[in-house]
């Protein structure tokens, strides 16, 4: 399984820079040899330190679009040589294999260390190390994801993040991701083979998602990912692609919607109703094993207190949902492009949470008051009968004398 992660890194770096069609043997090769991150390294220094000293042959002329300021946006022109292409295309790269490596590998690794530290009731100096750096690895994968969502979401503006909203993205990335990997462990623990029931549902739901909707929505095939692929090989492109979305999605949120009949294979639109549906049931669903570790728990938690335990992880993964709104709110650097804002949306939930409420009053007050009611009615036309007017009087009397 370690070596999964690594064949899908050399395959993303061919696939982003496109050398299954192009003749280039010894590439391929030092891909083989896993070589092909340090050929990459060397070529992006290469063409970093050449790029000054050579005339650009030709440019090509990007436009982009300003945010917008007072509701104008203006659209900007930028010229960008064949060196500064090539170096975006690296970047590309090697951002993609980075959320290939967190999630693939150091997530995996991260989970066993941890579970390995906890049965054995001892963490060693090199074993925290490695989780640390494992964890890292993770979160800056996560953030990666991040950044690469909202590129490709808003493609036609100029993006910038600022250093704050990469602050927040780490606070709400680190306290998700540990706290996931924690109730996994605990829940590992003490009941093993449960552990794989629960993988296997997460694992299916994500992995076929994304084909369901594909197959509901009766696009045809893609065939314009790579030219150099077939269809059986761009069938397994896509496997992979959402083979990295699942392993995602299993510890965090992915940041990005799958969309195999799309030609950027991603969904532009941003739903927050999936994102508050993925964060509700991954609470309940960290609650519910949460449940079940402090119900089964053994004996290797005798020093531990349990409900504490139970309640700092609970109190981190919304803390991680917090930050998250932050960002929203106030760090997006395409904020202005929303619709709705958070705090827009969780008064309108609140108005209609208000609104409902008012409707189901209690029953009593209102059968009383119509009990009052009829009383009133049935009184008021007896009344009229038993006690005569003023005038009936009158005529009575006028009666009698004459």
């Amino acid at each position: 399984f370690s070596l999964l992660p690594c064949a899908l890194v050399q395959l993303t770096l061919l696939f982003v820079h496109r050398d299954l069609s192009r003749d280039r043997p010894l590439v391929l090769l030092l891909h083989l040899l896993q070589l092909g991150p340090l050929f990459r390294c060397f070529e992006v220094f290469c063409i970093y330190f050449q790029s000054g000293n050579n005339e650009e042959p030709y440019v090509s002329i990007t436009k982009k679009r300003q945010m917008p300021k007072n509701g104008l946006s203006e659209e900007i022109e930028k010229e960008v040589g064949q060196a500064e292409g090539k170096l975006i295309t690296h970047r590309s790269a090697f951002s993609r294999a980075s959320v290939i490596q967190a999630f693939l590998g150091s997530a995996p690794q991260l989970t066993l260390q941890l579970y390995i530290s906890i049965m054995q009731q001892d963490v060693t100096v090199g074993r925290s190390l490695l989780m640390t750096i494992s964890l890292l690895s993770i979160v800056y994968g996560a953030l990666r994801c991040n950044i690469l969502a909202i590129k490709i979401k808003y493609d036609e503006y100029e993006v910038k993040v600022k250093p704050l909203a990469y602050v927040c993205i780490f606070l709400w990335r680190s306290f998700e991701i540990a706290t996931r990997v924690v109730v996994l462990v605990l829940f590992t623990s003490v009941l093993k083979t449960w552990v794989v029931v629960i993988i296997l549902i997460n694992f299916f739901s994500f992995f076929l998602y994304p084909w369901i909707l594909f197959w509901c929505s009766g696009s045809p095939f893609p065939e314009n990912i790579e030219k150099a692929l077939s269809r059986v090989g761009t069938t397994i492109v896509l496997c992979f692609l959402t083979l990295l979305y699942t392993g995602i999605n299993m510890f965090c949120w992915s940041a990005v919607q799958l969309k195999i009949d799309s030609p950027d294979l991603i969904s532009k639109s941003h739903n927050w109703y999936q994102l508050l549906v993925y964060y509700m049931m991954r609470f309940i669903e960290n609650a519910i094993l949460l449940l079940l570790w402090y119900l089964f728990k053994t004996d290797i938690y005798m020093y531990v207190c349990a409900p504490l335990l139970v309640l700092q992880l609970l109190v981190g993964y919304c803390t991680a949902i917090l930050f998250m709104l932050v960002f929203y709110q106030f760090f997006h650097p395409c904020k202005k492009l929303f619709s709705s804002s958070v705090s827009e949306g969780f008064q309108r939930w609140l108005r209609c949470f208000c609104w409902a409420c008012r409707r189901q009053k209690p029953c009593e007050p209102i059968e009383k008051s119509d009990l009052q009611s009829s009383r009133d009615r049935d009184e008021t036309p007896s009344s009229s009968k038993t006690s005569p007017e003023p005038s009936q009087f009158l005529n009575a009397e006028n009666l009698c004398s004459a």
